[in-house]
């Protein structure tokens, strides 16, 4: 019998994920920030000497961020407000925000969702944000839930990953991913410069996600899921170290990011990327890559530069974690991308700041906008996290998304990207 069990484990048909739609949460604009404000915020706040106020200044201008990002209302108070209750508040405003809006597009009720999965890296209060969205939208009582926490910007993917296995077991089931970060509870008061970066960067933002595995949901569905690579490089200790969350000198709780971050996420990416290559790129780039490869393992590696894939002729579409300018710098080069292929990630770092793991969808919503997404284009995303991970997740639009109709954060004013984001 166990061996019957085994046999049919392995072989039994893969079941399909389908994406029915998602949502990414915008802000009111009363919680809009300039860099101006940010700036008078930070100062009148004085938490930070004049050195860090210029700091600050300096890594804003570079960012790539614009002037109409969003940031947490309890931070815009003075004193700021840095309590449990204010975080709670922030977190449950963007994660019910994002949901009502994805139930209400796809029509599927509250009831009918038989998995969650929920990923928030620096905020995981008890009862958990999975029990929270259970207990608000009064889920069945045999709903299988996970909430992920301490993962990083890469856990929108991760969260995908869980949900696709998930859904490999459950049959006739539909799935609910929401992604998200919080500002207040993270905010650091402190003047180490590597652990002030990243209150620059990081904005309010979410994204929830409704998967099937139901084949009758194919003809309602956007996007099909067709893989999932999540790389880890985490038994390295310079991987592992590079964003880390600390004590400064003065017991201000922060993020490190390190000198190496930018040199540990090429080679997390380079790993990714070499394992992806084979099950999306066509035969001619796979034997130029191999060839290469052999030539540098048998000559010289100073001789033989290392080839890189083109991926333009796998994908239609890049949508990269919209985590920094320095980030998608590095990635154009590194992957050979045009500038109209880094857009939907520059106009999202632009208009929203780097919003965590859901970047991606605010990307993918960008998109939609434009109305560049045709029938059977393929869509990579490519999602970094402390640890240090990157990973990979590739759709198929089932359908051309008639940009007339939809409704997400870019609509009422896609009109005015790209723009020009001025270099400092």
């Amino acid at each position: 019998m166990g061996f019957l069990a085994a046999i049919y484990s392995t072989r039994r048909p893969r079941r399909n994920v389908y994406l029915l739609n998602f949502a990414c949460f915008k802000p009111g604009k009363d919680t809009m920030v300039s860099k101006e404000l940010f700036l008078q915020l930070c100062n009148d706040s004085e938490y930070f000497t004049p050195e860090s106020l210029g700091f600050l200044k300096k890594i804003l201008e570079r960012s790539g961020l614009g002037e109409r990002t969003y940031g947490s209302t309890a931070l815009m108070q003075i004193p700021v407000i840095k309590t449990m209750t204010e975080a709670r508040n922030e977190t449950e405003t963007v994660m019910f925000g994002a949901i009502d809006e994805v139930l209400g597009k796809t029509g599927v009720k509250p009831g009918d969702i038989g998995i969650l999965v929920v990923n928030s890296s620096l905020f995981n209060p008890s009862p958990s944000l999975a029990d929270t969205i259970v207990n608000h939208y009064k889920l069945r009582q045999s709903i299988v839930t996970y909430n992920l926490g301490g993962m990083g910007c890469s856990a929108g993917i991760i969260s995908i990953d869980l949900a696709k296995q998930l859904l490999q077991v459950h049959g006739d089931s539909y799935a609910l991913v929401v992604s998200t970060e919080n500002l207040t509870y993270n905010w650091y008061k402190g003047n180490n410069r590597a652990m002030l970066v990243t209150n620059c960067l990081f904005r309010v933002g979410g994204a929830a996600v409704l998967l099937s595995n139901r084949s009758s949901d194919r003809c309602h569905s956007k996007y099909e899921l067709v893989r999932t690579l999540l790389t880890h490089t985490g038994a390295d200790d310079r991987s592992h170290s590079c964003v880390y969350q600390q004590e400064d000198e003065t017991n201000e709780v922060g993020v490190l990011l390190s000198k190496d971050l930018m040199v540990v996420a090429g080679e997390a990416l380079k790993a990714n990327i070499t394992a992806l290559g084979p099950s999306v790129l066509p035969i001619s780039e796979q034997l130029l890559f191999l060839a290469r490869l052999f030539l540098r393992k048998t000559l010289k590696k100073k001789i033989v530069k290392p080839y890189v894939p083109d991926f333009k002729l796998a994908f239609e579409h890049f949508c990269i974690h919209a985590g920094g300018r320095s980030v998608l710098d590095e990635l154009e080069k590194s992957l050979g991308l045009l500038p109209m292929q880094m857009e939907p990630s520059r106009m999202t770092l632009y208009r929203f700041g780097n919003t965590s793991s859901s970047s991606v969808w605010y990307e993918i919503a960008y998109l939609e906008a434009k109305g560049r997404m045709k029938k059977r284009d393929r869509v990579w995303q490519i999602g970094f996290g402390s640890g240090f991970k990157c990973n990979s997740c590739v759709w198929r639009a089932l359908k051309q998304i008639d940009a007339t109709v939809e409704m997400n954060p870019w609509m009422d004013e896609i009109h005015e990207f790209p723009v020009e984001v001025p270099l400092k």
